[in-house]
């Protein structure tokens, strides 16, 4: 008798996301999704404890299919905070752009709704231990409290400008979405030189780019 094929985190994730694509919906029940993958309710048990969780899950996995690609890089290990970052932004929206039709379909089913952060809940801790872990320069005040209040600042705003891109991203409609790489050089400079205290030349690039796309897209 065939040895059964154990079932993983990732094959769960492809699963699903397949069954999402072809039927621009979630399965009715896990029992159904299951069963019709040749594997039980139980086993899918073992991993996850919903379709929530694997919907968090697959936003994570592209952030760790990002980190992965990144660390394989050797220039990647010297640069600077401010070229990580980048260098985390265009890997991270290749990844997205592979798998476009899914994050357009979640994004838009849950924008709206507290699901909607949950989806991104993994993505967000992950993150957030990636932004400490390339150690962005704040300004020096030798107060432990102080010191805190801004390393939380820090990786807020940096939460907030990543889903801010993620939406420019979803809107774009350039070929080969090469708005979206100008967003992220422009957006990712400017909040760099805004903590700098560096005035205000890309400050106002990225003002101008912005202008243009508000009045192109009125």
């Amino acid at each position: 008798m065939a040895k059964k094929k154990t079932i993983k985190d990732s094959d769960i994730i492809s699963m699903y996301m397949d069954y999402v694509l072809q039927n621009n919906e979630e399965p009715n029940s896990i029992y159904q999704f299951a069963k019709a993958n040749s594997f039980t309710e139980g086993e899918f048990y073992l991993h996850y404890p919903s379709f929530n969780a694997v919907e968090a899950s697959i936003y994570n996995a592209f952030f760790q299919n990002t980190i992965k690609t990144l660390n394989k890089s050797k220039d990647y290990q010297s640069f600077n905070a401010r070229n990580k970052l980048l260098s985390f932004y265009y890997t991270f929206f290749e990844n997205l752009t592979a798998n476009r039709s899914y994050v357009m379909y979640s994004l838009h089913k849950n924008k709206n709704t507290l699901k909607g952060l949950k989806t991104l809940s993994k993505l967000k801790r992950s993150f957030s231990h990636f932004i400490e872990s390339i150690d962005i320069e704040t300004i020096d005040i030798p107060q432990k409290q102080v010191q805190q209040i801004q390393k939380k600042i820090v990786k807020e705003s940096a939460w907030l400008q990543l889903l801010f891109t993620m939406k420019f991203w979803m809107e774009d409609t350039s070929i080969s979405f090469e708005k979206t790489d100008v967003f992220i050089e422009k957006s990712v400079n400017t909040s760099f030189d805004v903590k700098n205290i560096t005035p205000v030349k890309s400050v106002m690039d990225f003002g101008k780019f912005l202008f243009k796309e508000k009045m192109h897209n009125n």
